[in-house]
Order: structure tokens, then C-alpha cells, then sequence
């Protein structure tokens, strides 16, 4: 299934959403130049988990911090860039439009860094780096289903040897989407090879679980006045 729009009007500018898809696509653009320097440049700055138990703990907890905000912005080819930018793109509107630009980026980022520690925490000795905009994504996703769990997301689907579109509610999709990401994830533990297979799951596990938490914890619960300090 891949979502192609939604039917959840916004009534502003997602101004945010647009200047992270553009972060993303000018990093995925550096990636592309690096050529075969790119492998050594992802083991050096991107996060990776097992760095996290080495001392001393305070200056590893640190670098996590920045290699995982690098890592959010980074991308493993062009699917992976190109299916990460379509959701966000599609689902992260709505959520800016309830919280607000400010609010939105705070939002955005600290449900990037829940997603980075869940892998973390479910792949301590990964030696992987662990890149993708993907678990910040899940949050926004499980952060629309809290807001719009009766829109439609208008989706193309493949039916034996046919394509069609259809429309599937929000309260469809994305729970679907999220067992997609569990069943998976809960096959991985314990298992060395699924947890190198190249799916953080509990990435997307952890930023799908996080996002409703973090849209109430910013006030996203209630819609935002026009006198909302954030709102601009």
C-alpha cells in the first residue's frame, strides 16, 4: 500500500514540514557526492548503537545526541528517501497545522530521538549505523491517527497484476501500517541477522508509540487559538 494524499484539509502553510523535506533532500544530495566515501562517512557521524554502552558514558550519551539528530536527516538510497519524504509529506501537514510551526519542530525532533533510543535500546550491540527520517515519521504518523483517525487516505494498492487507488480510512491504514512494523520487530529479538536486515522496526515502533505522547505532552490535544505564541 502507498498512501498518495489524504482527505484532512490543513489551514496554513506547513512551513516546517517543507523546510525538513528540504534538509533531508540537500543531506541525501551530500550523501549522493560522497560516492565511495559515503560508508565511512556513515560509520563515523551516524548513530550507532553500541557506542552507547562504551565509557565513558556521559561523552558517548552526548555524541549519541548529535549523531542521532544527524541520522534523522540521513537516507540509505533512493526508495528509502523517496518513501520516507511521500509520508511525511502527506501526514506531517496536518500534524503542524494542529500544533503550530514551533511546536511542530520540537515535536518532530524528540519523536526522532524516541524512535533512535527505542532501536537503541532494542539493538544494544549494533554495530549498524542507523539512519533514516523514518522513526521521527512514525511519530508523526501516530500523532495524525490521535488527530484524524476518520480521514481518508487515498492509497494505491496492487491486486494481482492491476494497480488501483483507493480510499482507506486514517483508523485503517495506520494501524495497519503499524503491525506491518511490529511483526517484524518482535520477530528480530534475539535474532542477529533480522536485527542487521537493514529495518530499524523498533524505530518505527517506538516514534508510532511516542507520537500521540508528545503531541498531548505539547498541547496538541486541543486545537491551537489564533493568539497560540507558536502558532507562526
Amino acid at each position: 500500500m502507498i498512501p498518495l494524499s489524504d482527505t484532512q484539509r490543513r489551514t496554513g502553510v506547513p512551513a516546517v514540514n517543507i523546510l525538513l523535506i528540504a534538509i533531508n533532500a540537500v543531506l541525501f544530495l551530500y550523501e549522493l557526492s560522497l560516492g565511495n566515501r559515503l560508508e565511512g562517512f556513515l560509520f563515523q557521524s551516524a548513530f550507532i548503537p553500541a557506542r552507547l554502552s562504551e565509557a565513558p558514558v556521559i561523552l558517548h550519551l552526548g555524541a549519541g545526541l548529535w549523531s542521532g539528530l544527524l541520522s534523522m536527516f540521513l537516507h540509505g538510497g533512493w526508495l528509502h528517501f523517496l518513501g520516507n519524504m511521500l509520508f511525511l509529506w502527506i501526514f506531517g501537514d496536518n500534524v503542524e497545522d494542529r500544533l503550530g510551526h514551533g511546536r511542530y519542530l520540537i515535536f518532530y525532533l524528540l519523536a526522532g530521538y524516541a524512535a533512535t533510543f527505542a532501536h537503541a535500546l532494542a539493538n544494544p550491540a549494533s554495530q549498524i549505523p542507523a539512519i533514516g527520517a523514518s522513526g521521527a515519521i512514525s511519530g508523526v504518523l501516530g500523532a495524525y491517527l490521535f488527530l484524524h483517525p476518520k480521514a481518508r487516505i487515498r492509497t494505491l494498492v496492487f491486486i494481482f497484476i492491476f494497480f488501483t487507488t483507493i480510499e482507506i480510512p486514517a483508523i485503517v491504514f495506520l494501524p495497519l501500517w503499524f503491525l506491518l512494523q511490529l511483526g517484524p520487530g518482535l520477530a528480530s529479538i534475539g535474532n542477529a541477522d533480522a536485527a542487521t536486515a537493514g529495518v530499524a522496526w523498533f524505530a518505527h515502533i517506538g516514534g508510532f508509540v511516542a507520537g500521540p505522547i508528545l503531541l498531548l505532552l505539547l498541547g496538541g490535544g486541543r486545537r491551537r487559538q489564533r493568539s497560540d505564541p507558536f502558532a507562526r
